[in-house]
């Protein structure tokens, strides 16, 4: 993350201090604020013509993995809901957008929620930027506390689909303990002992002898889990360069890491009927499936099998 901090010099609004301060154009300062990029006294604030004091400190988020603050925002699509009720909304999220705002963020899968319910949406667990698949929000203070609590118990089951390296076993039960990589910022590294426990059952639905197609049941829900752990076993998601996995496959480049929440299990926060939420295959996926003739599961003994641990996201 790249970031610039000071204090204003003179009075003004939000959007001349930021302007004076970095020395840019008004246009550009103007971006930087409506797109969340700026915090005034450690809050983030949107508003340009708020009035700014003397020596007030001031913090810009100029680039965010990589990516400038004020660079021509990504198409965003459409809220995709899968279920929608009085306690829930579950939609398919996208790759690309952020489960949550960024400290450089324009807008979030949170925000969508909130702007289709009309009010903030309840925030109960979160996938990564690159990630597709299943997320669930809360539509109630009461509703939010149950759906947290499935995840936090294990009530809540989860099947991931991946394309990976080839080097994967046919089936196994990773137990590595996850650790950040301190040589590595935002990276996390899987090893036998130090570290936060992690459990991700695996099997190999398809293999070819560039890549495999993988289904992945995490028992626990460490950051990075599954991708730390497909990387430990020598078989890194395609797409995925933080953790090794190759930009290119086949001849083609991957435009982001190949990773899909497929199935979302958990009791209702209301009835504690079972809800069974499946997220489809994205467009992306679909050539890898269809090249090896894989039919992505929707019953696997991994998903439906009782006793997972504790998740903590």
């Amino acid at each position: 993350m790249k970031r610039r901090a000071f204090r204003s010099i003179d009075a003004g609004t939000l959007l001349e201090v930021v302007a004076r301060g970095l020395g840019s154009s008004m246009e550009e300062a103007r971006t930087l604020v409506t797109r969340g990029a700026v915090y005034v006294l450690g809050r983030r604030q949107r508003d340009a013509a708020r009035s700014v004091a003397p020596g007030t400190e001031v913090l810009v988020v100029l680039e965010e993995a990589g990516r400038s603050s004020t660079a021509p925002l990504p198409t965003v699509h459409p809220l995709r809901v899968l279920h929608e009720d009085a306690q829930i909304l579950a939609v398919d999220k996208p790759a690309g957008l952020p489960a949550q705002p960024t400290p450089g963020g324009a807008t979030s899968l949170l925000l969508l929620a909130s702007t289709h319910l009309g009010r903030e949406a309840g925030l109960v667990h979160r996938l990564d930027r690159d990630t597709t698949g299943v997320m669930v929000f809360g539509k109630s203070p009461a509703a939010t506390s149950a759906l947290a609590r499935s995840f936090r118990t294990g009530a809540a089951r989860k099947q991931y689909l991946a394309v990976t390296m080839p080097a994967l076993p046919e089936a196994g039960d990773c137990t590595l303990r996850l650790a950040r990589d301190r040589r590595r910022p935002g990276r996390w590294v899987a090893r036998p002992r130090d570290g936060l426990e992690a459990e991700t059952l695996f099997r190999r639905l398809g293999a070819a002898s560039d890549l495999a197609l993988v289904g992945l049941w995490p028992r626990t829900g460490r950051t990075h889990q599954l991708r730390a752990h497909l990387a430990a076993l020598g078989a890194p998601i395609a797409g995925d360069r933080l953790y090794g996995g190759p930009a290119r496959l086949r001849g083609g480049e991957i435009g982001r890491s190949l990773l899909h929440a497929q199935i979302l299990l958990l009791p209702h926060p209301r009835t504690g009927a079972p809800l069974r939420l499946v997220a489809p295959l994205p467009a992306d996926m679909v050539p890898w499936f269809a090249a090896l003739d894989v039919v992505p599961p929707e019953e696997s003994p991994e998903l439906t099998a009782a006793g997972s641990a504790a998740p903590r996201r």
